[in-house]
């Protein structure tokens, strides 16, 4: 009888495993003998090393995509909502060096994820994104003709591009203190005061 709770505990493993070692170099008998548990249950809750960083991927990402609906539903502005979502970005992966590793480093060499094993997940929170910039274009926070599909990749990108360069530079300042700078430097380009 499969236990409910296992495949979670394996994720949990897999993801200080693939940020100690690397995904290339981390073995599922190492997640096994992280997670406390036989090499053997493994496989009865993933196929493959790279079931389990798929899967973890997916997991995460739609936790953080929930989480972060219900915290930018807080803010009654479209603007507040951006400085907000920046902030959480920033600081779920500060709070979490493993995890940001896993992320920001290692998924990126797994040929699985770039050939769509994300799509869902990424798309759920450039949704997410779009949503709250439509807001600000209806409440005439945002201009009016702003492409919302490639602003939505940019603020994503920028993100990104910060986390993964907090991540390579070993961590040596604080995440969190960049949140406010992304964010104005973004609302100020999403304005309908921009040139």
């Amino acid at each position: 009888m499969r236990d409910p709770s296992k495949p979670q505990q394996i994720i949990d493993a897999a993801i200080r495993v693939f940020a100690r070692t690397g995904y290339f170099n981390s073995r599922v008998s190492d997640i096994a003998r992280e997670a406390g548990i036989a090499s053997g249950t493994i496989y009865l809750y993933f196929k493959t090393k790279d079931e389990i960083l798929v899967s973890l991927f997916r997991d995460k990402m739609a936790e953080w995509v929930a989480f972060a609906r219900r915290e930018i539903a807080r803010e009654a502005d479209p603007v507040a909502k951006i400085r907000r979502l920046v902030a959480l970005h920033f600081s779920v992966l500060e709070g979490n060096p493993a995890l940001a590793e896993v992320v920001q480093v290692e998924l990126r060499q797994g040929h699985k994820f770039f050939r769509g094993a994300s799509a869902h997940e990424v798309s759920a929170y450039f949704e997410l994104i779009g949503g709250v910039l439509e807001e600000g274009i209806a409440s005439g926070q945002v201009r009016r003709d702003l492409p919302v599909k490639l602003a939505t990749k940019m603020l994503f990108g920028a993100m990104d591009q910060v986390a993964t360069s907090w991540v390579l530079g070993k961590r040596a300042y604080r995440l969190s203190d960049a949140a406010e700078a992304v964010a104005t430097i973004f609302l100020k380009g999403v304005s309908p005061d921009a040139v």
